[in-house]
């Protein structure tokens, strides 16, 4: 296997002072897995013209360990036609010469951190085999579980006070904030969501903070309106490859929702190599470039998301966990031995938080994925999808809200099936396998949906049957089957949700 490596991962890579603490994770799961690491002939004039000299130097010294691609291959007709329609400068083509080699299958993946080179991948039908940082960990984790060598427990509850200050872990904290010392000390009997993994290390941190509308921002500008909000006060995650950083951020809209807030904001000095991912993440849910914060100790850039209900049916992320009351509702069935694999707050009263420990992506993930052959096909990005938990009379019960991204009907190859499903996915890639050939008259499709929301109460097949939603016992959903906004507005009633979750 060949990996093309991008220039800004080579820098990351060489840079003198660590701005990804995972970089050097990416560079051993290349060892182990014995990919072949290549560089294009543009990185290197890109690293050469580099204003750090000590990069310069440490990528001249180490070229040896990458394999150059001396002769670039010719410019396909795709890549040139896409290249002469978006690059404005020199860097833009640069970007789709190195795209251009895994265009040309001369290379198997290229890892970037670059959005313009994905946003293209995407255009010429290859973004499956773009991967940033983060998406390179979690790709290798899913296919070499026999490899890894820890595992995440699961995401705890604890207090500051019960936190060791001096673990390394906080380090980050006190460079960029001088008193931080002083400021845990005065936070101790305050809640903070944390992780660890099997060795005792500390490599998840959150600390969220309601401020009501008379709260004072003499330093942030524009100056805030008055408003009811929930600021992210520190979230740090260490550990990749299992999408930690979705599992927490579905934790700070779950307080959100349940605060009742206007508005979420976070704070982050935007020269930090570590909170590159944290700023993308949140971008990717909604959260939108405000001011700054000015501090003596530097200006932080300010990130906000509305937490006002309201709704984004073409990309439902944005306004994530909101969902239309104008929506189509259908009931799903899922298995009980896959139901909390998928849904780790759907947790029943009857098992036990132990054996759901999160050392998978699939558990940790807002972006989630359901294989299906039910016979229903027409579905929709902003569709609502309830879970069904399926077991009997009794023990059957609806557990879960999301919210419908995409739909992948026409799937190419057992493969592409494989690539499409594996990170998000409670299947393994055998059991995928089995999927794809069970049936090779009836090929499965992939619903990719937002894992939004956990109902507070479950109500089982013997209610919905009492109340209309379900008709009999034989009529217990078996694919996608769409139930009326009337018989959804009674599972909501049922279940306790939170009203404010459906936008009119």
């Amino acid at each position: 296997m060949r990996a093309l490596l991008d220039t800004n991962i080579l820098i990351h890579r060489e840079a003198p002072v660590v701005v990804r603490q995972n970089i050097g994770l990416v560079f051993n799961w290349l060892d182990r897995l014995r990919y072949e690491k290549c560089v294009h002939p543009v990185s290197i004039q890109e690293i050469e013209q580099h204003e750090d000299g000590r990069i310069r130097r440490s990528f001249a010294a180490k070229l040896a360990s990458y394999h150059l691609l001396r002769v670039p291959s010719r410019m396909t007709p795709e890549v040139q036609a896409l290249s002469d329609e978006v690059d404005l400068d020199e860097n833009d083509r640069n970007d789709s010469k190195i795209l251009n080699e895994l265009y040309a299958e001369r290379v198997d993946l290229l890892i970037t951190e670059d959005r313009g080179i994905a946003r293209k991948a995407d255009r010429l039908g290859i973004g499956d085999r773009v991967f940033t940082i983060d998406a390179f960990l979690e790709k290798v984790v899913a296919e070499n579980p026999e490899l890894i060598e820890y595992r995440v427990l699961s995401v705890k509850k604890s207090l500051f006070g019960e936190m060791n200050l001096a673990d390394s872990f906080f380090d980050s904290f006190r460079a960029e904030y001088p008193d931080f010392d002083r400021w845990f000390n005065r936070k101790s009997e305050e809640p903070v969501y944390i992780c660890f993994n099997e060795t005792g290390n500390l490599v998840a941190f959150l600390y969220l903070k309601i401020e009501d509308a008379r709260e004072p921002y003499p330093d942030i500008f524009p100056l805030f309106s008055a408003k009811r909000r929930l600021k992210i006060g520190s979230f740090k995650v260490l550990l990749n490859g299992f999408k930690l950083g979705e599992r927490f951020l579905k934790i700070v809209f779950d307080n959100a929702l349940k605060q009742r807030v206007e508005e979420i904001y976070v704070t982050i000095f935007p020269s930090s190599g570590e909170e590159e991912r944290l700023i993308k993440l949140l971008e990717d849910f909604g959260f939108i470039f405000h001011g700054e914060k000015r501090n003596p100790y530097g200006n932080e850039s300010v990130y906000v998301r509305d937490m006002t209900p309201r709704y984004n049916g073409t990309e439902p992320r944005l306004t994530f966990p909101f969902m239309s009351r104008s929506a189509r509702v259908f009931l799903v069935p899922i298995y009980p031995q896959y139901h909390t694999e998928l849904f780790p707050d759907s947790i029943l009263r009857t098992e036990s938080p132990a054996d759901f420990v999160e050392h998978h992506s699939h558990r940790n993930s807002i972006r989630k994925v359901y294989v299906s052959r039910s016979y229903f096909r027409e579905l929709v990005s902003g569709d609502i999808i309830v879970f069904y938990r399926t077991g009997g009379y009794y023990e059957s019960v609806v557990t879960t809200l999301g919210v419908i991204e995409n739909i992948h009907l026409e799937i190419g190859s057992e493969d592409h099936f494989i690539r499409l499903c594996r990170k998000r996915s409670v299947f393994s890639d055998e059991e995928l396998r089995a999927q794809w050939r069970r049936c090779l008259d009836s090929q499965p499709f992939i619903v990719e949906f937002l894992y939004a929301y956990s109902f507070p109460r479950r109500p089982n097949m013997a209610a919905l049957i009492e109340h209309g939603v379900i008709r009999d016992v034989d009529s217990a959903p078996r694919g996608f089957e769409r139930i009326t906004n009337d018989q959804f507005e009674t599972i909501l009633r049922l279940s306790e949700s939170e009203p404010r979750l459906i936008v009119d």
